[in-house]
């Protein structure tokens, strides 16, 4: 019997996880949004793909979260987009509501299932998702580090002029201008980048990273980056559902590692069948601790906000 996957928002974000998940033939979808027709549309326009892509995968449009029955894993994407001026933080009272409508239905209708938040503010709404679920840490995931450090790969590779394939990266802390890129602990083909690029040259790639999601959203003017959050939720989605014990960054709730307790906060994960299955304890210098606890300051001030 196959997976099943729910993606809550079949929006930008959503749709294309969806595609991502059935072009891996992961598990049996369900595209569950409010607006009527949306996900019934996209739904059956992904299942008519599948002769041609030659896949198996059952692929399921609703507005009902009775479909969503026993999800091996909900992927959470509802909410609203960023507009052109609008930051993460614009965005939180409103998807805070809408994240707690939709944990209070997913908690009914599976019960059992491993939540991968995707909705922005990103750790304030993993925090929520955590707080309204009651699940225990290891099955609330938030994607945000897998996607920024996409971004410094990106750009490390241009930089270098190298296959994306031999670089590794590492972006530690919350889900926005605090991010904690790491260039000690970022390689192109074990060579530390350190070693291959200068201080200034770091600093620019840095600094890239962490307005990624602003310069998307500037050019597009009226929506915000999908394929890569997308597809950075459904490799954390392949980590689990494979039981790979892949180390990804990922926002989960903390319990004293890196010297935070109670928040969300990006931080390196091993991934697998039970979900969160260990937290991995780098060495930071003074500095890369100081940027994580200022991230993780920033995390804190939104979830005060919204009670969580």
């Amino acid at each position: 019997m196959r997976k099943k996957v729910t993606i809550v928002g079949a929006g930008n974000v959503g749709a294309t996880a969806a595609h991502w998940l059935a072009a891996k033939e992961l598990a049996d979808v369900v595209l569950l949004d409010v607006v009527e027709g949306v996900p019934q549309g996209k739904g059956l326009d992904l299942l008519e793909a599948m002769p041609i892509e030659q896949h198996d995968c059952r692929i399921t449009g609703t507005n009902d979260y009775s479909d969503a029955v026993d999800s091996d894993i909900v992927v959470i994407t509802a909410g609203i987009a960023r507009k052109p001026g609008m930051s993460r933080d614009d965005l939180l009272h409103t998807n805070a509501k809408i994240m707690a409508d939709v944990i209070t239905r997913v908690v009914a209708t599976s019960p059992d299932a491993i939540l991968i938040i995707v909705s922005n503010p990103l750790d304030a709404m993993a925090q929520a998702a955590y707080k309204h679920s009651g699940f225990p840490r290891e099955r609330v995931l938030g994607m945000a580090g897998v996607l920024d450090s996409a971004r410094f790969r990106t750009f490390i590779a241009e930089e270098l002029q190298v296959s994306v394939e031999n670089v590794t990266a590492f972006v530690l802390g919350g889900h926005g201008d605090t991010m904690v890129p790491l260039p000690r602990y970022s390689t192109v083909a074990g060579i530390p980048i350190t070693e291959l690029l200068d201080e200034p040259v770091l600093a620019r790639l840095v600094q890239r990273t962490r307005e990624g999601g602003a310069e998307i959203v500037k050019y597009l003017k009226t929506g915000s980056a999908y394929y890569a959050p997308a597809a950075a939720a459904i490799e954390m989605v392949e980590a689990i559902l494979k039981d790979k014990k892949k180390i990804l960054p990922c926002a989960v709730y903390l319990e004293g590692e890196y010297g935070i307790r109670g928040l969300c906060v990006g931080v390196p994960c091993k991934l697998g069948a039970k979900g969160l299955e260990q937290i991995l304890e780098i060495k930071l210098t003074a500095d890369e601790q100081a940027a994580l606890e200022k991230s993780a300051d920033s995390v804190k001030e939104l979830c005060g906000i919204i009670g969580v």
